[in-house]
């Protein structure tokens, strides 16, 4: 059980900004360690060009600062047209646990309305993501660069 004075709370959520393309990327790594196990280090040097030089300029990107400044985590959405997908979210191992995922999704879903996202299915991202109001809309059985990981697409209503 967590003491609750260690809570750890974004006191702001942001529009990204250039300068905080390196805490970015070093929270995506963090995180992707800890939330993507099955994934070689060697996976995770292939990613990270195409995180800081694709996905990071793409993206409409927000992040939680804690009460100390630090970066906290992030949220890249992209538009469809439709509704907003969640291309990535990413949040600091350290704040885990301590609702600043939960509050990058309900700002994009205010901002947005209508949220989908793509995780792997063996993430334990999932059950966050359920516990945000999103359900299970689509699989596909191979990741994006054609490992046998499959992935689960989710679908969350706009908020009322």
């Amino acid at each position: 059980m967590r003491n609750p004075a260690s809570t750890i709370a974004a006191t702001a959520i942001r529009p990204y900004e250039t300068a905080d393309h390196a805490e970015c990327l070093a929270v995506w790594l963090s995180a992707s360690r800890t939330g993507h196990p099955f994934l070689s280090e060697a996976d995770l040097a292939e990613q990270k060009p195409l995180v800081a030089d694709l996905y990071l300029p793409s993206a409409e990107n927000w992040v939680a600062m804690g009460t100390d400044g630090r970066l906290l985590g992030f949220i890249g959405l992209l538009d469809t047209g439709t509704h907003a997908h969640i291309g990535g979210l990413f949040v600091d191992p350290r704040a885990h646990g301590r609702g600043v995922g939960r509050a990058l999704v309900e700002h994009a879903a205010a901002l947005k309305g209508v949220l989908t996202v793509e995780v792997y299915e063996s993430n334990g991202a999932v059950r966050f993501y359920e516990r945000c109001g999103f359900r299970p809309t689509g699989r596909r059985e191979r990741d994006d660069q054609g490992r046998a990981l499959p992935l689960l697409t989710l679908f969350r209503d706009a908020p009322l």
